[in-house]
């Protein structure tokens, strides 16, 4: 042991990077990664030796903001952030240089490391999102979505991009928030997916809910939006886009089969009435809208529709905004999972899980 007498050389302590982090896409879910970085932010550098600074924000209302030297996100985190970034908040964001006129510059001026990309999905073929996430591989970031719509359209592409790059891809956040569904089969080596099933939508979830207590349809919908789970538009949800994209989303990464959005067979809620869903929950067979994916002996055969579900199985206790999935595999006969009445925190938590990821296996 060494003599306390004796001096000892100086520990050397260990360099820490700071990464240059942009976000793409600044709504609801980006702005609370910030403020979730911000309450994390000692632990990041306690424990995991990451140390950041937000260089570029960018949204369809503010443009390209980047600052290599560091942005002062603050005026756009806070309570009213939204209306504030309506009225002109960007000029509340210092800037050294004229602002950039597209991705690309964006990133450079940014000196990015790491893009957070949450845009608004786009069924038809995830663009912009798409050329955005291959832009920040091809500048050499890691690139991070919670946007279904490069996963269901590009992942392969984007994937096999970012390993040729020695980046991470990663997408944690886009089917059931922020519970680790992609990374926990990434843990599971040569167990084979054959299929699964569950409830992937909150809005259609509270709408069947409350249409069975009473509401009519339309009621149900506004109850959907007040709680803040539905959009101003809530058609992608109401006729089973979002699910349907959140299937292929499962389908193409976690059982490795390309599958467009036609392949699904797709049908909403529209239909239900208040009659038939208080009726059939007075039987025990309430309603839920399932999505459904199956290995076939041709294929695969992939769904999401209103069923009647037994009141007794785990599907049938699903309510309001909470979510669940059941996988069937090779060596396991049922893994289930299920997230209880998730808030915004759950799906930037996924994204935040993401970035360590990605900066762990740097």
């Amino acid at each position: 042991m060494p003599s306390p007498l004796v001096p000892q050389p100086a520990v050397e302590e260990t360099s820490i990077r700071t990464y240059n982090l942009c976000f793409l896409g600044f709504g609801n879910v980006n702005r609370t990664l910030v403020r979730l970085l911000a309450d994390r932010e000692t632990e990041l550098h306690d424990r995991h030796g990451i140390a950041f600074r937000i260089t570029g924000v960018a949204s369809r209302r503010l443009g390209w903001i980047a600052d290599a030297g560091g942005l002062d996100p603050s005026p756009l985190c806070g309570a009213g952030a939204l209306a504030r970034e309506e009225s002109g908040v960007a000029s509340h964001l210092h800037t050294r240089n004229p602002l950039p006129q597209n991705v690309r510059d964006w990133l450079a001026a940014a000196g990015a490391d790491v893009v957070f990309e949450a845009t608004s999905l786009n069924l038809q073929n995830g663009q912009p999102a798409v050329d955005h996430i291959r832009a920040a591989i091809a500048h050499g970031a890691h690139a991070i979505t919670a946007n279904k719509g490069p996963i269901v359209h590009a992942y392969r592409e984007l994937r096999d991009l970012a390993a040729a790059r020695g980046k991470r891809f990663l997408f944690e956040s886009t089917v059931l928030d922020g519970v680790p569904i992609f990374s926990l089969f990434n843990r599971l080596p040569l167990l084979h997916l054959q299929g699964f099933h569950g409830i992937l939508n909150s809005t259609t979830n509270v709408i069947l809910s409350e249409m069975e207590q009473g509401l009519s349809f339309d009621e149900a919908l506004k109850k959907a939006q007040e709680f803040g789970v539905a959009e101003t538009d809530a058609a992608h949800d109401i006729d089973g886009w979002d699910a349907a994209v959140k299937t292929a989303a499962l389908i193409t990464v976690l059982m490795d089969i390309p599958v467009s959005l036609e392949d699904i067979e797709r049908e909403g809620i529209r239909d239900l009435s208040p009659n038939t869903l208080r009726g059939a929950k007075r039987d025990g067979w309430p309603y839920k809208l399932v999505c459904r994916a199956s290995r076939t002996g041709s294929g695969l055969k992939a769904s999401v529709r209103p069923e009647k579900v037994l009141n007794t199985q785990p599907m049938a206790r699903i309510t309001g905004t909470s979510s669940y999935i059941y996988f069937e595999t090779d060596i396991f006969p049922g893994l289930a999972i299920s997230e209880e009445n998730p808030g915004l925190y759950a799906t930037a938590y996924g994204m935040l899980a993401d970035f360590v990821r990605a900066l762990r296996d740097e």
